[in-house]
C-alpha cells in the first residue's frame, strides 16, 4: 500500500496508541508472573501481538477484549518452561532480545527467528553476554551477525561485561534475573538509550525485584530468584508516536491538541518538546490535563501575544538564537524520535546536528542512510556521519514574514523499506508541501501505530492510499 500526502492544515484532537515500550514489557512480565494479570490500554501493534503470541511459547495464555483495550494474561508462573516451539518473532527487535534472555534460563536449546528484517538485526551482542553467564549460542549463518539464533541454557548468576549501545538486550538481561538465583551484575562501557533502562527498573521494582542503577548506568545490578505477582495495569500514550502528529502541526498552517499524553517520566522521547520549543515551535504541555496544544505557521501567529516571536515572527523555527546558531540534539536516549526530528530539521532556518545515533543504523533499517537518501529525493540538504545527521534546514518564512525563496524542498516519490518510522516521518513532511508526497509501501505504519493514517485524517490530513 502506497500513501499519497497533499498539503493540508490540520485541527481538532487526535489520541495516540498506548506505549509499545511499555506493552511489551508488560506482556513479558506477566507471563512469567503467578496468576492473571490486567494490562489495560495496551497497543495493538504488530510488535506487541507478536510479543502476545510468542509469550504462549513459553506457557502463558492470552485472552484480547474485542476492542482490544483490554489483554488478559494467565501467566505461567512456577510453571514456566523452555519454549515449545522455533520462536517467531516477527518484526519485533524488543521481543528477540527480551525473550531470548528469559528462554536461556531454561536446561535446553531454544531457537529465535523472525521476518526478513529480523534476520539481518545484530545478535553477537546478546550471545556474548548469554556465554558470559554459561549458556552456548550459535548463530545459524556463519556470514551474518542476525538470526536464526540458538540458545542453550540454563544461564547462572555472575557478572556480565558487554557495551550497552543497544538497550533492548540489557532489559531483557534484567528480566531474566529475575528467575536466576544470586545476583546479576550488568557492567556496561558504553551506555546508550538509558531512558528505557529506566523503563524496565521501573517495572521490576514495582513487582519486587530490586535493582541498583548507578547514575552512569554503567553497572546495573538485579538480584534473584523472586516470583512475579500477577498486576493490573494501564499503558501510559506512546511518546515514540507523539512525535508525528506534533511534527506535522508545526510544519502546518495548524492547531491540534494531542489527548492523554504521559507525563510520568518514564519515556525518554518526551524530550522532543524541548528541543522543538528551543527553535521557537509554539508547543504548551499541560500536564495537569496530560495534553499538548500545538500551533504550527498562521495558527501560532494569532497566538502573537502568547508567544513571544524569538525568530521574527511566531511559527517559524529557527537556530538564530542558539550557540553557534546551531541546533545540537543528543539522540542517545531516544534514538527512535530521529526519523521525525530529522523531517522537522528540513524546516528548521539553520543547522541541525542530530548526534550520537549509531544505533539507528541497527534498527528496522539503517535509518541514517535511509533519512539522508529521500530527504535528500525532495531537495533537502543532509549529511551523513557514522553515528551523526546534518540538516541544512530554511523556513519556509523569512525573519519578515515573507516567502524564503531558499526553502527549496519539493514533492516526489521516496520508499519507506518497510520501516514504521519512516513511513510516518515522510508521510508528516508531505502535509506541509504544495506538491504531493508519495510514500511507498506505507502500510508498516501499522508496527507502532495501527490506525495512523485514520487518526491523522480524523484532524484534517490530505493521505490517500493506493
Amino acid at each position: 500500500m502506497d500513501c499519497i500526502t497533499t498539503q493540508s492544515f490540520l485541527s481538532g484532537s487526535i489520541s495516540v496508541p498506548g506505549s509499545k515500550s511499555h506493552t511489551i514489557r508488560a506482556c513479558l512480565l506477566a507471563a512469567l508472573a503467578e496468576g492473571t494479570s490486567c494490562i489495560r490500554n495496551p497497543l495493538p501493534s504488530a510488535d506487541c501481538l507478536s510479543a502476545a503470541r510468542c509469550i504462549a511459547e513459553i506457557g502463558a495464555q492470552v485472552e484480547m477484549s474485542g476492542d482490544n483495550s483490554l489483554w488478559t494474561v494467565h501467566g505461567a508462573g512456577r510453571n514456566v518452561h523452555l519454549p515449545a516451539n522455533v520462536v517467531d518473532v516477527g518484526n519485533s527487535g524488543s521481543v528477540l532480545y527480551f525473550l531470548t534472555p528469559i528462554a536461556a534460563t531454561f536446561p535446553g536449546w531454544s531457537i529465535f527467528t523472525g521476518d526478513e528484517s529480523i534476520r539481518t538485526r545484530p545478535v553477537r551482542h546478546l550471545a556474548q553476554a548469554l556465554e558470559q553467564l554459561g549458556a552456548t549460542t550459535h548463530i545459524s549463518r556463519p556470514e551474518a551477525d542476525a538470526p536464526p539464533l540458538l540458545v542453550q541454557g540454563p544461564i547462572k548468576a555472575g557478572r556480565v561485561v558487554t557495551d550497552g549501545r543497544l538497550s533492548q538486550y540489557i532489559s531483557g538481561l534484567m528480566m531474566a534475573a529475575s528467575r536466576i538465583d544470586g545476583q546479576l551484575e550488568i557492567h556496561l562501557t558504553d551506555p546508550k538509550e538509558v531512558p528505557y533502562l529506566d523503563m524496565t527498573r521501573m517495572w521490576l521494582e514495582s513487582l519486587g525485584i530490586p535493582v541498583e542503577m548507578s547514575d552512569d548506568y554503567k553497572r546495573i545490578v538485579v538480584g534473584g530468584p523472586r516470583q512475579i505477582p500477577a498486576f493490573d495495569r494501564t499503558i501510559p500514550s506512546d511518546w515514540e508516536a507523539v512525535a508525528f502528529p506534533l511534527v506535522a502541526a508545526l510544519l502546518t498552517d495548524s492547531c491540534i491538541t494531542i489527548q492523554h499524553i504521559d507525563g510520568s517520566g518514564s519515556q525518554g522521547d518526551e524530550a522532543i518538546v524541548q528541543v522543538l520549543q528551543s527553535v521557537g515551535a509554539c508547543v504548551e504541555w499541560n500536564r495537569e490535563r496530560e495534553e499538548l496544544v500545538v500551533y504550527g505557521g498562521s495558527q501560532a501567529r494569532e497566538q502573537a501575544d502568547r508567544f513571544p516571536a524569538r525568530n521574527g515572527v511566531p511559527g517559524r523555527l529557527s537556530t538564530e538564537h542558539l550557540p553557534e546558531q546551531t541546533l545540537r540534539i543528543n539522540c542517545s536516549g531516544f534514538p527512535d524520535a530521529v526519523p521525525a526530528l530529522s523531517v522537522a530539521a528540513c524546516f528548521i532556518e539553520g543547522t541541525t546536528v542530530i548526534e550520537d545515533i549509531g544505533v539507528c543504523r541497527k534498527k528496522e533499517t539503517d535509518r541514517i542512510d535511509v533519512m539522508r537518501r529521500e530527504l535528500t529525493k525532495l531537495g533537502a540538504d543532509v549529511e551523513e556521519g557514522p553515528d551523526y545527521l546534518v540538516i541544512h534546514g530554511h523556513s519556509p518564512l523569512t525573519s519578515s514574514g515573507g516567502a524564503n525563496p531558499e526553502f527549496r524542498l519539493h514533492g516526489g516519490v521516496v520508499e519507506s523499506y518497510d520501516d514504521h518510522r519512516v513511513a510516518m516521518s515522510l508521510a508528516v513532511l508531505g502535509l506541509a508541501l504544495k506538491e504531493p508526497v508519495t510514500v511507498k509501501d506505507a502500510h508498516c505504519c501499522a508496527v507502532s501505530f495501527p490506525d495512523f493514517f485514520q487518526a491523522m485524517e480524523g484532524i484534517g490530513a490530505g493521505f490517500t492510499l493506493s
